[in-house]
């Protein structure tokens, strides 16, 4: 009997449920390739936590694998917390079980004695990293697969800070997370005294916090009927980004109705992934037929935000990630300049894939710009072990997530949002667009032009796939791309920096990551890492033309082109 049948069996014979045996027995008789994918892993629980399929099986979301999550995590606060009074809140997506999961989370914690916050409803991300803090919790859980399909769902994990876990925590829970093996080490019983739902008044308490990030009031009362098309995508933004955005004073506020409902099939979208353009369809729609100035579009959990804005012909342009931080980070700065509010010793941060152009806009105006690895996590690290010295003004990551203040330490796409928002109204206040404050960066700074390609590599052969990838440009690493000279090799995983002009390695102060980057003579730079929440291998591309004109944008695509073929093809 080799591992998977193992596994099949034990869960056959072991203390499962009668409905999830019957699963088995049926995926044995049909869809046994199914049956092998749910079995012949175990669903990691990783840095970021749980994201998986639902489904039956230890490579499956469900009540088990969830259940053993939790009772880890609760093994290592009440070990880490030792004779303290343990806390943690829970907020849960739109996802199909997204509540059960979240139900299932937090009986196992209050039968370990643990106090449970449960949100009341569904609630984006954010709310969860503020209600953490505000709480003064422990831990934090989100039931969330962020813009992953339909069939997907997650758990991620906050530590007392309000942030996602990071080291040493993130290790020592996957430890505690390992060891429980056995269903029966996992305490379902809820104790209903332990368990307090929240709601209402902590969206207050949010929305008023929210509104500190507010810069130029009176650019939004001046521009108060400005047109925003808004949509959640069937996701959790519909609690609370329409009401942000009429806190802030904006008045013309125009729904998709269609969207507006909170449904995990996700039944007018492919994907409900704001990145995707596909995914904004009805959204531009709506804004041709309104005559709308810009489009929000939150994913599911509502920490991520796509932008769209009409241009001079009456087009709407998509802007992506790196375009939208840095409208942000320069809006941000000219504003705290202009108005005197610029606190001492400010600091912005972004991960090593977003673009530069962010660091170049802070150099201008003084202010530190931090690197950190992909992901948010570390860009809330850097805000708490700066805590008191420094203080945060700004910072994100190409995948469309943004974070404008502290009180929040994940990204947050209902801040976001309102941010985008007041920019508009102050651009249009001086007579221009976020496309022509744009313009204005990129002839200020020199023009950046980015682009991702993301290989999806499902299952077992797919996951072999990507492990070979990532050996083999280590083994045999480009020294030449497009007639370029490759410069630099930064391997994060051995923590090297490879100068290939000098032939010589020094260290990098990264963590250590799966990740390449190749940085070339003329300054561009390609980043190849496999995803760490979904199946897939991405490549990074970054070129940066020192003048902003037509011709340069014109070489920069067709640069672009060949990158992105050498890549895909080797």
């Amino acid at each position: 009997m080799n591992d998977t049948e193992k596994k099949i069996s034990e869960w056959l014979s072991g203390p499962y449920d009668e409905e999830t045996k019957a699963e088995i027995k049926r995926l044995e008789k049909e869809n046994p390739i199914e049956l092998k994918e749910a079995f012949y892993t175990d669903l990691d629980f990783g840095t970021g936590g749980l994201r998986g399929i639902m489904g039956i099986g230890p490579n499956r979301m469900n009540k088990y694998t969830v259940g053993a999550a939790t009772q880890g995590l609760a093994n290592y606060l009440t070990a880490f917390f030792k004779n303290e009074a343990i806390s943690v809140a829970i907020a849960y997506d739109c996802r199909n079980q997204s509540d059960y999961f979240a139900a299932v989370a937090a009986d196992v914690l209050s039968a370990n004695g643990i106090r449970v916050f449960l949100f009341d409803e569904l609630r984006p991300t954010p709310e969860l990293s503020f209600a953490v803090r505000k709480l003064k919790c422990n831990a934090g859980i989100v039931i969330t697969a962020s813009h992953n399909p339909k069939e997907y769902n997650g758990y991620k994990v906050y530590w007392n800070d309000g942030g996602q876990l990071v080291p040493p925590h993130d290790k020592k829970v996957i430890s505690e997370v390992r060891a429980v093996s056995d269903p029966e080490k996992v305490k379902f019983i809820r104790n209903k005294e332990l368990v307090t739902l929240i709601g209402a008044e902590f969206d207050e308490l949010y929305l008023k916090a929210l509104m500190n990030v507010c810069l130029t009031p009176n650019a939004v009362s001046k521009h108060s009927d400005l047109g925003i098309v808004y949509t959640p995508l069937h996701g959790t933004g519909v609690k609370l980004v329409p009401e942000a955005l009429h806190r802030f004073g904006f008045k013309n506020i125009i729904s998709v109705p269609e969207q507006d409902i909170n449904d995990g099939n996700f039944p007018t979208v492919a994907s409900p992934n704001p990145e995707e353009k596909n995914a904004l369809k009805m959204a531009i729609a709506k804004a041709e037929a309104t005559n709308a100035t810009i489009i929000l579009a939150t994913d599911p959990d509502a920490d991520r935000v796509g932008v769209g804005v009409r241009s001079e012909n009456g087009e709407y342009v998509l802007l992506n990630g790196n375009q939208t931080a840095a409208i942000l980070v320069y809006y941000t700065l000219t504003r705290l300049t202009e108005t005197g509010r610029m606190p001492q010793n400010p600091m912005m941060v972004k991960t090593i894939v977003t673009t530069d152009l962010l660091s170049d806009i802070a150099s201008d105006f003084g202010v530190k710009m931090y690197e950190v690895l992909t992901g948010f996590k570390y860009i809330a690290e850097i805000i708490r072990l700066h805590e008191g010295k420094e203080t945060f003004i700004g910072g994100g990551e190409e995948s469309y997530g943004y974070l404008g203040a502290d009180f929040v330490r994940d990204k947050d796409a209902v801040m976001t949002s309102c941010m985008i928002a007041e920019a508009a109204a102050w651009a249009a206040s001086k007579s221009t667009t976020l496309l022509g404050l744009l313009d204005e960066i990129y002839s200020k700074y020199g023009f950046y032009t980015e682009h991702l390609i993301s290989l999806t590599k499902k299952g077992i052969a797919g996951q072999q796939e990507i492990v070979a990838m990532m050996e083999g440009f280590r083994s045999n690493p480009p020294l030449e791309i497009d007639n370029i000279k490759v410069m630099y090799i930064c391997d994060l995983k051995s923590s090297d920096i490879w100068n290939l002009d000098k032939n010589s390695k020094q260290k990098t102060d990264l963590p250590s990551s799966d990740v390449l980057q190749f940085i070339l003579e003329d300054g561009s730079k390609i980043t190849v890492r496999p995803s760490g929440t979904e199946p897939k291998i991405k490549f990074y591309f970054s070129i940066r033309c020192k003048s902003y004109s037509k011709q340069s944008q014109s070489e920069a695509k067709d640069r672009m082109n060949r990158l992105s073929i050498f890549f895909s093809e080797n």
